[in-house]
């Protein structure tokens, strides 16, 4: 199956419900293995950044290997699971690759890249001017990565570490 075409659009009042009410199907269906509330992540969790119209949701689990059984349980909401990054999370999309509405990254609770993603979320929530950096750099990447997401994430990796460095993360 193909992906999805990178393509941001402008900022959407609905985003912030959108991620409430699957935060809501999630708790129910993925509970038993959950160790917290699942947090909206990524462009669309900042308020004022263009994005892909993608709801980022990063959930937290005690361990990958104990959680392995929520992989079965999340495609009851019609997740699909893919093996990227594996060794980091369990990474699904919703519907499908190629007509994307969701992400889901079931991360350990306890590592590292779960205060990484909620750091630079709020770093980009508090601070206009990297805002405005991170969405000119995201223009240019979709722009010239429009068919090739890993480029276009891979694009994004030194803006994403300047500003944890900055953090202090």
């Amino acid at each position: 199956m193909r992906d999805a075409p990178i393509s941001l659009v402008a900022p959407d009042s609905a985003w912030p419900a959108m991620f409430e009410a699957e935060q809501a199907r999630l708790n129910e269906v993925l509970g038993e293995w959950l160790v917290g509330e699942p947090v909206h992540i990524g462009s669309t969790a900042v308020p004022g950044l263009w994005a892909k119209p993608v709801i980022d949701i990063m959930a937290p689990v005690a361990s990958l290997a104990a959680e392995r059984p929520a992989i079965a349980a999340a495609a009851e909401l019609d997740y699909v699971h893919f093996p990227y990054r594996a060794e980091l999370m369990h990474w699904f999309c919703k519907p499908s690759p190629a007509q994307r509405t969701h992400h889901l990254h079931l991360v350990p609770i306890d590592a590292p890249l779960w205060r990484e993603r909620l750091a630079f979320r709020d770093a980009l929530r508090a601070n206009a001017t990297w805002r405005g950096e991170y969405e000119a750099l995201k223009r240019e990447l979709a722009a010239r990565h429009a068919n090739d997401r890993e480029a276009y994430t891979d694009g994004k990796t030194a803006f994403v570490q300047r500003v944890l460095r900055t953090c202090g993360v």
